[in-house]
């Protein structure tokens, strides 16, 4: 069973699909739920999470630099069939324990974004384990955790929100340097906009556009508004991946993603949450 304040961080989760306040308030928090290694229940726990690209995120078994790894890092190595609930998702996952230089890798990340991380190792023996949740959902990215179409646009687009806001004060704080975990957060975030914009196009526009006729000018709209920001998302990526980074520059592309992100955002929900939720 979860302890007293995990339960309460696990309802106010679940409460407001992701977002927390408190002591893990701004931070990227998952709900990761695995088979206890004796009993075979479900367990369920708080913890939080790195981006790293693709359909992985990273879970770091810190455990405060205690000198045992918690008790969910057992449950998985002896069942790594686990759920994930990202507060937009929730998806099956199989996790990987990182060995050797990737582990090492990994970490150093980490350590580059929190120097929490640096500190927790230092307090235990032993190496503090760092693994990779794989979502191996089939079909798509997990279950959307919303009721209606309408909710729907509105829990992903604050997912997008709440990402960008990390990163936009990830960058702040990085000073001269813009970190290889920041690089790696930054991309995953052009991917994943770049998912949802791609669905649209292909799913939800055609859709509307067959119902509601009269929507054309507002999805015409959307559209050219996807293709201009997709071509921020490229400059943003060609920034991130140039032979010398530099940092001013990649902060200049994140602002000006951010302003027309918003502004595209609000305007959908605008003018198609109320026809969806009707639907």
């Amino acid at each position: 069973m979860p302890n007293d304040f995990n339960q309460q961080v696990i309802e106010e989760f679940r409460a407001n699909k992701g977002r927390v306040g408190g002591y893990f308030e701004g931070a990227r928090l998952l709900l990761l739920t695995t088979t206890g290694a004796r009993t075979g229940r479900p367990h369920t726990t708080p913890v939080g999470y790195l981006p790293d690209g693709g359909d992985r995120v990273l879970v770091i078994a810190s455990a405060a630099g205690a000198p045992t790894h918690p008790a969910w890092f057992h449950n998985l190595v002896a069942n790594p069939q686990v759920t994930v609930e990202d507060g937009t998702f929730t998806y099956e996952a199989r996790a990987v324990v990182l060995q050797d230089e990737e582990r090492d890798r990994a970490f150093a990340r980490a350590v580059e974004a929190d120097e929490g991380w640096a500190a927790y190792q230092a307090k235990t023996e032993r190496v503090i384990p760092v693994i990779a949740l794989a979502n191996v959902t089939q079909g798509g990215p997990g279950n959307l955790n919303a009721s209606s179409m309408g909710e729907a646009i509105k829990v992903v687009h604050d997912a997008f929100r709440r990402e960008l806001a990390l990163i936009r004060d990830e960058m702040a704080k990085g000073g001269t340097t813009l970190g290889a975990q920041l690089r790696v957060n930054c991309l995953t975030f052009c991917a994943g906009l770049h998912n949802h914009h791609t669905g649209e196009d292909m799913a939800m526009f055609p859709f509307l556009a067959d119902r509601h006729p009269e929507l054309a000018p507002v999805l015409t709209r959307l559209r050219e508004e996807h293709e201009h920001i997709a071509e921020l998302v490229k400059a943003l990526r060609r920034t991130l991946n140039a032979e010398h980074l530099e940092p001013g520059a990649a902060r200049v592309e994140v602002e000006r993603l951010s302003g027309e992100l918003e502004g595209h955002l609000a305007y959908e929900e605008e003018q198609l949450i109320p026809v969806l939720d009707a639907v």
